[in-house]
């Protein structure tokens, strides 16, 4: 018999919630990410857990126990239970019964596999009872198993009734699909059938999806099936996944972190800020390591002009368009460019020169302090 097992599971607060319910004559069933990446032995970071009780009957049991109690999505059955200060998100089983895009009518149901039906992909749709025995009512476990992203049911009516999950397709396979088997073939031509409905999103929707894709540890495979079913296009127009794999190689070499801007930088395309909804920290710093791939500047030079973590984006962005790997002492010269201090300020310019005099000439100085390695000083600077 499979089991989940971890400490979150055997947490007190954890466990407090559940008996909660089951005190009550209620079922409590792990469900989702919780049980999915136990499974995986990966972190488990939300706890999310499927109830026969209403909730109205959630609010009543936490606050007789004098739990705190949130209705965050209340009309759609859930309850946000905070114990041991940690959120439990406790949401009665539904099923749909009209679904229009990213909105859907919903009836509260009876049991997990009436709720596991209205789920979007089958190692989504894994419960675990209180003790840790995993419950499969769609066939599920063996997809996780074999790290196979399948949508439930019909692919094809799973993405029509939220469009997201073309976007959620791809990222899952990035972060829990078998690198070498490839995508699913039914899930992949639904995707490439409903590209339009893309256009339905909010920008904030994508961009969020966007960066968990892009966060992955390789998510070559997953971009370049959305360059050929038609997504990226639709996604993120003019941007091209080539040298993405390239990036990746030179990443893993470095033992740089993935980055979702350093890898957008690196599939060009146009007005990225907008389509992703990116912060002005993100737009900023995306078009500083765009204008910085395409100079010939020295990493010296890169390191203190854009600090230490910026340059070295940009060298492995220079790189990978390139195809040449930096040189082995980079990294000691981006980091001596990072610490270098520019010796003059404005002050020793005056009064001699002022307004935009002063600016150029400033510059001018910098620009000769910079060519020489920072190694000319102040009294050959003003000389």
């Amino acid at each position: 018999m499979i089991r989940v097992e971890g400490d979150w599971f055997f947490a007190d607060h954890t466990q407090a919630v559940c008996r909660m319910l089951t005190d009550a004559g209620h079922l409590a069933l792990f469900v989702g990410g919780c049980v999915r990446n136990a499974l995986l032995g990966a972190a488990v970071t939300d706890i999310d857990i499927a109830t026969d009780a209403r909730p109205e009957r959630v609010m009543d049991l936490a606050e007789a126990l004098g739990l705190k109690a949130v209705p965050t999505g209340f009309e759609h059955g859930t309850v946000t239970v905070v114990a041991g200060h940690l959120p439990h998100e406790v949401t009665t089983f539904r099923r749909d019964v009209e679904t229009f895009g990213r909105h859907a009518v919903v009836a509260f149901a009876d049991t997990a596999e009436e709720d596991a039906h209205r789920r979007d992909f089958t190692m989504n749709a894994l419960y675990a009872t209180p003790t840790g025995e995993v419950i499969d009512p769609l066939g599920g476990l063996p997809d996780l198993i074999a790290r196979r992203v399948r949508f439930i049911d019909d692919a094809d009516a799973r993405i029509r009734e939220d469009y997201l999950r073309i976007l959620r397709f791809f990222r899952f396979h990035a972060w829990y699909g078998d690198p070498e088997g490839g995508l699913d073939a039914e899930g992949l031509a639904a995707c490439a059938a409903n590209t339009g409905g893309l256009a339905q999103l909010s920008r904030e929707r994508v961009g969020g999806e966007i960066r968990k894709l892009l966060s992955a540890p390789d998510p070559g495979q997953s971009v370049a099936a959305m360059a050929r079913c038609g997504v990226l296009a639709h996604t993120l127009p003019g941007s091209d996944p080539a040298l993405l794999p390239v990036l990746l190689h030179m990443e893993a070499a470095w033992g740089q972190a993935p980055d979702p801007i350093r890898r957008l930088a690196i599939m060009g395309g146009d007005d990225h800020a907008e389509r992703l909804r990116l912060s002005k920290a993100e737009a900023r710093r995306l078009d500083r390591l765009r204008a910085a791939m395409g100079a010939a500047e020295p990493a010296e030079a890169l390191g203190y002009r854009l600090g230490a973590d910026d340059a070295r984006d940009a060298v492995l962005l220079r790189a990978a368009a390139t195809g040449c790997e930096p040189i082995a002492d980079t990294p000691a010269r981006i980091e001596h460019g990072a610490a270098a201090k520019f010796p003059l300020s404005a002050r020793d310019l005056m009064p001699g020169l002022s307004g935009p005099a002063l600016g150029e000439r400033l510059k001018q100085l910098e620009e000769r302090w910079i060519a020489s390695g920072f190694t000319l000083t102040r009294e050959q600077l003003l000389g």
